[in-house]
């Protein structure tokens, strides 16, 4: 899940700080999140999905 997570963030050559602060969570918590030190909760994984315009199972890598 963190490398969909990071692969989506730096295909749209995006920094940490620039997505973190677009779904309201600060920076180290975002980093957190990408290299899977915390958890993803179900709010955050959806701002990510509507932000980068993506399903929730993608992100999840229930499909491609």
């Amino acid at each position: 899940m963190d490398n969909r997570i990071k692969d989506l963030r730096e295909d749209r050559d995006l920094t940490q700080t620039q997505v973190a602060k677009a779904i309201g969570i600060t920076q180290r918590k975002y980093s957190y999140i990408e290299t899977g030190t915390q958890q993803l909760t179900d709010e955050i994984l959806v701002k990510l999905a509507k932000f980068y315009g993506v399903t929730v199972d993608y992100i999840l890598k229930l499909s491609d």
